[in-house]
Parts: C-alpha cells; sequence; structure tokens
C-alpha cells in the first residue's frame, strides 16, 4: 500500500510493475474514450508553485478520467504573495477536506515535509532538484510497452543531469527494473554523487549511442544554475545535441525520448524530435494513464483492486 509518492527511491520493483499493470489495463479503456470511476466522491487539488504544462494537465486528465474532482491551486494570485508560507497554505487546504494533494515546489525536499505536517497523502509532481517521480514512472513505462522489457537495456541519459530531477527519478527506477544506465554531458553538469548512486558518466555522447536502446534528452535548466555552466547553448548542441548525423549512429531500434519541454535546436534538431525513433508524444499520453494508476492506488486501493477482481482483471 502507498500512502505518499515522494521519492522513487523508495518504490519497489514489484510496486512499479504493479502500476504498470494498472497502467496497461487503464490505456485500453482510456483509448475507447471511456472513464472509470475509481475516484468518483473524492476531490485532488494540484499544489502547483512552479509553471507546468504537461505535469499539470496530465494530473487534471487522469483524476478527470477517474470522475474524481479537481481543485488546481497556482500560487500567482494567491495568499502565497502575501507572505502565507507553504505549510499554512497546505493547512487551510486540507481543512477543506481535499483526499490528496499533487504538489510541485522548487524548494527540494518540500513534499517530503508537507508528508509530516498534514494528513492528506501527497503526490510529488516535482520538488527543485530532488525528484519528479511520476515523469520517471512514465517514461520507464514508455521504454517497457515500446522494448517489451527493461531488463538488461542499455539506457542514456545526456544533458543537465546536475539540476534534473527526472534524471534522478529515471535513475532509481530504471536501474531498479534490471537497465544498464550511463549519463552524458558536459562536465560542469554532471553531479558528483553519480558514484555514489553506481551511474557510469562520459563526456563524450558518440561513443555511448551505438548501443544505446534508449536515448534520453534532457533541457538544459538555466533557470537552476546559479551561473552559466556551458559556454553557450550552441556549443552544447554541437557536442551533445541529437542531430541526424548522430542519429545514423542508432541501432534501428534504438528509441529517443525528452521529458519536455524540448528546446529545439539544443537538446535535438527538430528531424529528431518528429523522427522515426522519437516516442515523445507516447510519453505525453503515458503520462495521463501512469498518473491515473498512481491516483487509484493512493486514494483509493480498495476500490482499484476490486475493479479488478470484478471485471477479471489480474496486474
Amino acid at each position: 500500500m502507498m500512502n505518499h509518492l515522494i521519492s522513487a527511491k523508495d518504490l519497489s520493483a514489484e510496486q512499479i510493475h504493479n502500476l504498470f499493470g494498472v497502467a496497461r489495463i487503464f490505456t485500453s479503456i482510456v483509448k475507447q474514450g471511456q472513464t472509470i470511476p475509481l475516484l468518483k466522491g473524492t476531490t485532488t487539488v494540484n499544489l502547483f508553485y512552479e509553471n507546468s504544462t504537461r505535469t499539470r494537465t496530465s494530473f487534471e486528465l487522469a483524476v478527470r478520467k477517474l470522475e474524481g474532482g479537481l481543485l488546481t491551486f497556482s500560487a500567482s494570485g494567491s495568499s502565497a504573495q502575501k507572505g502565507e508560507t507553504l505549510i499554512d497554505t497546505a493547512r487551510n487546504i486540507t481543512a477543506m477536506g481535499p483526499h490528496c494533494i499533487v504538489m510541485r515546489h522548487s524548494s527540494s525536499g518540500s513534499p517530503t515535509l508537507l508528508s509530516r505536517m498534514i494528513s492528506v497523502p501527497i503526490i510529488n509532481a516535482g520538488d527543485g532538484l530532488h525528484e519528479h517521480p511520476t515523469q520517471g514512472l512514465l517514461d520507464a513505462f514508455t521504454i517497457q510497452e515500446s522494448l517489451g522489457s527493461i531488463q538488461g537495456k542499455k539506457v542514456v541519459i545526456v544533458g543537465d543531469i546536475a539540476h534534473s530531477r527526472v534524471a534522478r527519478s529515471n535513475i532509481h527506477i530504471l536501474r531498479k527494473l534490471g537497465a544498464n544506465v550511463t549519463v552524458c554531458g558536459p562536465p560542469t553538469l554532471l553531479p558528483p554523487e553519480l558514484d555514489k548512486m553506481g551511474v557510469p558518466y562520459s563526456y563524450r555522447l558518440e561513443d555511448l549511442l551505438p548501443d544505446a536502446d534508449v536515448v534520453m534528452a534532457l533541457r538544459i535548466q538555466l533557470e537552476r544554475q546559479n551561473r552559466m555552466q556551458i559556454p553557450s547553448l550552441s556549443e552544447y548542441s554541437r557536442f551533445w545535441g541529437l542531430n541526424q548525423q548522430r542519429v545514423k549512429l542508432l541501432k534501428k531500434n534504438c528509441i529517443i525520448l525528452h521529458p519536455g519541454p524540448i528546446n529545439r535546436g539544443v537538446e535535438m534538431d527538430p528531424e529528431v524530435a518528429d523522427g522515426p525513433h522519437s516516442l515523445i508524444l507516447d510519453q505525453v499520453f503515458n503520462g495521463v494513464v501512469v498518473r491515473m494508476a498512481v491516483l487509484a492506488e493512493i486514494c483509493n486501493p480498495s476500490a482499484l483492486r476490486k475493479w479488478l477482481d470484478q471485471g477479471g482483471f489480474r496486474v
């Protein structure tokens, strides 16, 4: 049973596979345009202190496809602008009786803090440089659905690893499921804790591409850097961007992912983002069904089990 989803590090391989099994069942139903009443009578609050398009909208759609109620809170235009603290905001929202809070915040550890202060389940939608567990889950789910298995697959994550909460969540999940993960990027954008995480790294992308089963490009997060840590975006693109020449080094069935938003011409060229190796839009769709699985598991696990049993489904 999952009381919260704060960190991908806390998930077991069994829990991940169970969520994937539920997401797979939801996929066929959602594609038929149907909804599933597993959150009927519940209210989820999207508590977002940072800008978001895919994650916020994905959670909104996930709640609605489970027939739940939804309130989206944005820090701009709220009492946070008047000096109200995160804890006071969360306590006031909790007093209104929601069943779950989906939270995004620029401070690492803020969902952990809230989970200790309030009784409502918390789903981390990204906290500072720490983690983004549902993004890691949907990325891994996309890999599994495309390649059939994650075990033994060679995954290359290239880009701004140091400032990427997505990279951290992916590393935790993919390694638990048996993938061989290698990261690549400029020396200034590779964090010192890679050795502790047991993840090899390289500065030269061309050395990794021929053997890769998956290449995940990450955005250069200038807003999280205290100073420019690369000479220029054009220089980054020249050495680490996915262009048509580098894509020619890939195996035929290698897939390319990007959590978004894409800076076209920096992390990858438009022809690559829209090319045959790219599963970027699959990631976007999978974000809805994976987040549906997480919401159902956290907000109403007994109804989820009953629904699976009554429908003859097994995870």
